[in-house]
């Protein structure tokens, strides 16, 4: 009897994380690869409706399921990626009409430091009264938060 009351407290320990990891979505991830392809289901045998050739490209992961995710891109496109070809490494993507301007502080007065152009992309970095920290391939600066896609809440 306490080896059976044993097996089941190992099998249900085992089964615990695995539920858990489960319950961390949504949330929001990067393309790791260069060229990823979304597809219509989670198997490769799932035609392909879409192929990303865009690393760094923020995504929300919206469900998982074996391996895969489950994801929606800025348009609002939904289908499935191989999760270990995303990486959790916040990043964002400049949005809008014309250029962003990139400020010295998180201050619409702040010295201009440069300006992004619409599609853009960079590490996400600390954000707060509606401004983002964004770093483009080192060169980082601060950008009004409703000029991009990737930040906030999934």
């Amino acid at each position: 009897m306490r080896t059976a009351f044993a097996c089941f407290l190992a099998a249900f320990a085992l089964a615990v994380p695995a539920a858990a990891q489960d319950d961390d979505v949504p949330y929001w991830a990067a393309i790791n690869v260069d060229e990823i392809n979304m597809r219509k289901g989670p198997s490769t045998t799932y035609p392909i409706d879409w192929v990303y050739t865009r690393k760094g490209l923020p995504v929300k992961v919206l469900r998982k399921r074996e391996g895969w995710r489950y994801v929606e891109d800025m348009d609002g496109t939904r289908g499935w990626f191989l999760g270990r070809m995303l990486t959790r490494t916040r990043t964002a993507i400049v949005t809008g009409e014309g250029v962003a301007p990139m400020r010295a502080e998180p201050d619409a007065g702040a010295s201009l430091s440069w300006n992004a152009e619409p599609g853009v992309v960079g590490k996400l970095g600390e954000c707060e009264a509606g401004w983002c920290e964004f770093d483009v391939e080192g060169r980082a600066a601060w950008i009004e938060a409703d000029r991009i896609w990737g930040d906030g809440e999934p």
